[in-house]
Parts: structure tokens; C-alpha cells; sequence
């Protein structure tokens, strides 16, 4: 007996079995998967897919064989002549052919078989174009196997992330309470008139006080990197928007180094936080890492076409070539001569922004020395 089969055909697979019943001639044609019991018929052509027993599966019988059978006329093949899809008991088959489906790695899968009630010989031309066929047809069979075992690797990668991403937001929420206790004694210390006399005390107290605010403000970078990336909302927002938010948090910054901040306006569809955390980093980075004694420059500038690409150029230190790439992952930092401290979180922050927006991002030297960073936002639609 012969059991329906219920698949979604890939329609390239649907579009090789017609090819095939085409190429040789005949009413039907089908692809079997045989299994240690069964043949699953996973496309086929003339006739609903079925599933039937190894035993009266026709092609099973041959689909180890090195190469194509085909009979003009089955029930006159012993092999054939008593198996219930010739003799009656569930088809009639005479004209028939079958072309293995063998793998790359050489593991037999099933076959590309044809067939018809009537006695039809297939010619040399024909026979060729059968086992073409049959060569196209694994090779979709092996790309959609790669395919799921793409989307299953991503999903492990997608729930790892999700996994490290959580842990690493529950570790710094758990040490910034204690650091932030630190710093709260150590400033109630230092006001204190017996510490303050206490000679070294008072400069011992103010490096905890230092070293504490450096570790929270790590602390809370990494907390930042552990929520950012991930779904987006996007908004249509004016760029100049963003850099207004952005200049007065980092305002102390801008001062200290006198730096002058342009914009050139733009209209852009992004997420306003995560952007608005992206360009936090990149003007911060071209203020800081400026030369030292000039005034930082720095212009921040997007053009929406196709995709939305946001650039931030300053005329700073620079980066070397060999390190634009490596500064993009977590806790990577150059460790320059007159750099200041940093995490190292900020720039691998902003590539998984941009990896979020469907983009990406890049370093390159601007002309006359510093760095431009260039921002993939994604489509602008």
C-alpha cells in the first residue's frame, strides 16, 4: 500500500521532476528518499506523493547501482515483473527509469526516477539528460541541508549571545551597588578633618576614589554593551537631534578640549537610543584622541539613499591599518603613548549598533591625518 504523502515541495525541486518527465517523455516522474523501511516521494510530477514500504519500492532495488536503469518495458524484467507497481496491485508501470542521487561524499540518498504505463525506450540524449538532472537535483538537496544547518547554528549563536548578553547585565548590576558604596565612603572619608591630616591616608583614599570610578565606569560600559544591538525601532529623526542629546552628556568633555562639533543635517530612519548611544562613543572617541595641544575638529555628517551611511570625521591620532579591524571587538585597546584610559567596550558597542541597523562599520584614515568612521544604518526605507 502506498501512503500520501504530505511535503511542501521546494518549487526547484518540483521544477526538476517536470524537466525530467519533460526530457524523457513520460506521464510521470517523481524523487525518492529511501530510508532503511521506506521510500518517501518528496516531489513528484503525474502522480500524488506517496509513501510506501522499502520492499515495493521499485527504485530501491537499483538506487545503489553506479549508474541509471532504464527499461522501455519493466514487467519483462525479472526484477521488476512481480513488484506490485508493475504487476497491478498498486500500478502498472512499464516504461521506467531511474537515476541515483549520490552526494558529494558519495552517500546514496535515492533516486530521480521517471516512469509511464506505456513501453517507451529512452535514447542515449535522453539518458543524459536524466542523469544531469538528477546531479541538480542534489545538489539542492545539499544546499537546503546546509541551509537548515545554518539557521540551527545562528539560533545557537542567536540564544548564546542572549545568554552571555544576560550574564554579563546581571554581573555588572550586581558590582555597581558595591562600587558605587565605595565611592560614596571614600568621598564621606576624604571630607574627613582626621583623614585629611592623616597625610598619606588622604592621598591613598583619593586613588581608591580614582580606581573606583574607573572600574564603574567600565562597569557600566559593559552593561551598556550587554543590552545594545539586538531587535530596533525604527523612527525618522533629524540628525542634528541626536548630536544635540549627545553633546550635552559628554559637554564636560567637549569643554575641557575646546572641541568644535558640526553637523550637516540629515534625515534618518534608525533606532534614536541605540544611535544616539553610537554617535555618544565616536564623537567622545575623535574628542579624546585628539592631538594633543589642537583643538579637536570634528564633523558629523549622513547620506540616505539606498542605505543610510553616517560618518564621523576628525582630524585626531589616527588609527594604524593592522588595527582598525581588532579595535572593533570587546576589550581591544591600541594602549598608545598619551591615550587615555578606556574599556575598550565603546567601538565593539557601536559595531553591534550597526550590525543591528543591517549595516556595518569601518575605519579609514581622513585626509591630512585622524580617523573617519564610516556607519552602515541599513536600508533607508
Amino acid at each position: 500500500p502506498v501512503e500520501r504523502a504530505e511535503y511542501e515541495t521546494p518549487p526547484e525541486l518540483l521544477d526538476l521532476v517536470k524537466l525530467a518527465v519533460r526530457v524523457s517523455g513520460t506521464q510521470s516522474g517523481v524523487i525518492n528518499i529511501i530510508t532503511a523501511d521506506q521510500q518517501h516521494q518528496i516531489a513528484a510530477v503525474g502522480v500524488d506523493a506517496g509513501i510506501c514500504s522499502r520492499e515495493d519500492s521499485m527504485c530501491s532495488k537499483v538506487f545503489l547501482s553506479p549508474s541509471i536503469t532504464a527499461l522501455a518495458d519493466a514487467s519483462a524484467d525479472p526484477r521488476f515483473r512481480d513488484n506490485p507497481f508493475v504487476d497491478g496491485r498498486i500500478a502498472t508501470v512499464r516504461s521506467y527509469a531511474s537515476v541515483p542521487l549520490v552526494t558529494t561524499d558519495g552517500y546514496a540518498l535515492g533516486s530521480l526516477c521517471v516512469f509511464s504505463p506505456n513501453v517507451v525506450a529512452l535514447d542515449d540524449e535522453q539518458r543524459e539528460g536524466l542523469e544531469i538532472l538528477a546531479r541538480q537535483v542534489v545538489e539542492v538537496l545539499e544546499l537546503q541541508l546546509k541551509t537548515r544547518q545554518l539557521i540551527e547554528a545562528l539560533e545557537v549563536v542567536r540564544r548564546s549571545n542572549e545568554d552571555l548578553a544576560g550574564f554579563a547585565a546581571r554581573v555588572s548590576h550586581d558590582l555597581k551597588n558595591p562600587l558605587t558604596a565605595i565611592l560614596g565612603y571614600t568621598e564621606l572619608s576624604e571630607q574627613d578633618t582626621a583623614v585629611q591630616s592623616a597625610g598619606p591616608a588622604a592621598r591613598y583614599f583619593s586613588i581608591i576614589r580614582g580606581s573606583a570610578h574607573r572600574m564603574l565606569s567600565t562597569v557600566q560600559e559593559v552593561l551598556e554593551f550587554s543590552r545594545i544591538g539586538g531587535s530596533i525601532t525604527r523612527e525618522e529623526v533629524r540628525l542634528s537631534t541626536i548630536l544635540s542629546d549627545v553633546l550635552q552628556d559628554i559637554l564636560p568633555l567637549t569643554t575641557s578640549h575646546d572641541a568644535v562639533v558640526q553637523v550637516q543635517e540629515a534625515q534618518l530612519l534608525v533606532d534614536r537610543a541605540q544611535v544616539t548611544a553610537l554617535l555618544q562613543n565616536l564623537v567622545s572617541n575623535a574628542v579624546k584622541y585628539s592631538v594633543p595641544g589642537v583643538p579637536p575638529q570634528v564633523l558629523v555628517l549622513a547620506e540616505r539613499g539606498e542605505r543610510q551611511v553616517l560618518r564621523v570625521i576628525d582630524h585626531g591620532k589616527g588609527i594604524d591599518p593592522a588595527d582598525r579591524r581588532r579595535v572593533l571587538e570587546p576589550l581591544v585597546r591600541l594602549r598608545r603613548e598619551d591615550d587615555p584610559e578606556g574599556s575598550g567596550i565603546g567601538l565593539a558597542t557601536c559595531a553591534r549598533i550597526a550590525v543591528a541597523h543591517e549595516g556595518s562599520i569601518d575605519i579609514t584614515e581622513t585626509p591630512g591625518g585622524g580617523t573617519t568612521v564610516t556607519v552602515d544604518l541599513g536600508p533607508a526605507y
